[in-house]
């Protein structure tokens, strides 16, 4: 058994999804891991981590206008404002959303599904960098 562990980070230049797939790609090649999988986890509380359509951008624009009319910013009933009036927002879409994904691999490459990537999903309005966790185990 294979047990091997990265970081990256990515800059992030305000609200949007930002591929990953290729870095976590790089990241399992380097494992030696054949059989297995990879769990990538993001370090934040206002971006999280998706897997979804990466041929037609123009799904990644309606998932955008989906979670800023689901979760508004400017709401009267938000308390938590102390950065701005994006901070609330953003850390419910975190919640609904995921902060780590599993992927399984097989003869050393993920199994995505052929319109998969994975994703950052930048919940802030102002660009960040954004620390993520790769573990690869398997043999």
């Amino acid at each position: 058994m294979k047990a091997h562990s990265d970081s990256f980070e990515i800059r992030t230049r305000g609200k949007g999804t930002y591929e990953i797939t290729n870095e976590v790609a790089r990241i399992v090649r380097a494992s030696g891991v054949a059989t297995g999988t990879v769990t990538v986890f993001i370090r934040h509380t206002s971006a999280s981590l998706i897997i979804y359509e990466n041929a037609d951008h123009s799904a990644r624009t309606d998932l955008h206008e989906f979670f800023e009319r689901l979760v508004p910013e400017d709401a009267d009933y938000f308390v938590h404002t102390a950065e701005g009036s994006d901070d609330m927002p953003s850390h419910i879409r975190m919640v609904l959303t995921r902060t780590s994904e599993t992927i399984p691999i097989a003869h050393g490459e993920m199994q995505l599904g052929t319109w998969q990537g994975i994703f950052v999903f930048e919940h802030r309005r102002v660009p960040h960098m954004r620390s993520l966790c790769v573990a690869v185990t398997g043999i």
